[in-house]
């Protein structure tokens, strides 16, 4: 075999050994479990609700929900005619899934502007900015995951305007997202 033909083969050898870093954990419906995998999920969650006061539980439920943990987590992309791809249904991407220019505004306010969608301690931080923001603005608490959820997901205008009273798939997910946090609340309390 050839020289660059087996530089070649090498170099794919190993390229395909290197995606599982961004692989979710295992077991999803196990708080314990997903912090024991993933310890510096831990500690961007704990350093979050140090900095903004929402709690792991709500934090990790609003990420389960959005991404299931997928670091590279986009929105699926759109279609005409059945067959041609005109582009994703939005720019959300990483574990938070925030838009581009919420994302961009978290950068600009927070001065943090290595920030990336894809690394856990940048999305959780970007979910108490935002969550306190939420708080400021529509007055929902910190704790009050269900509602947080909603203004999440509709944005905090399209949250005051009750856009979200008119979908009722959307209000069926925040009561999952809700029960979700409760769940993980649960088993955090047994596993620190």
């Amino acid at each position: 075999m050839s020289r660059p033909l087996s530089a070649l083969m090498l170099i794919l050898i190993l390229a395909s050994c290197g995606g599982g870093y961004k692989a979710p954990p295992r077991n999803l419906d196990n708080a314990c479990s997903i912090l024991a995998q993933r310890p510096e999920y831990k500690r961007a969650f704990r350093s979050t609700e140090r900095k903004y006061g929402v709690p792991m539980h709500v934090q990790m439920a609003l990420i389960y929900q959005e991404s299931r943990y997928r670091a590279d987590a986009r929105t699926p992309f759109r279609y005409v005619l059945g067959v041609l791809p005109m582009g994703r249904q939005s720019s959300a991407y990483g574990y938070s899934q925030a838009l581009d220019g919420t994302w961009d505004e978290y950068r600009r306010s927070t001065g943090n502007r290595r920030a990336k969608r894809d690394k856990m301690r940048d999305s959780a931080d970007f979910v108490g900015w935002y969550m306190t923001r939420t708080y400021e603005r529509n007055g929902i608490s910190l704790t009050d995951t269900r509602n947080q959820y909603l203004a999440y997901h509709e944005g905090h205008s399209g949250y005051a305007r009750g856009s979200h009273n008119g979908k009722s798939w959307l209000l069926r997910v925040a009561d999952d997202v809700d029960q979700r946090a409760k769940m993980y609340n649960a088993q955090l309390s047994s596993c620190r």
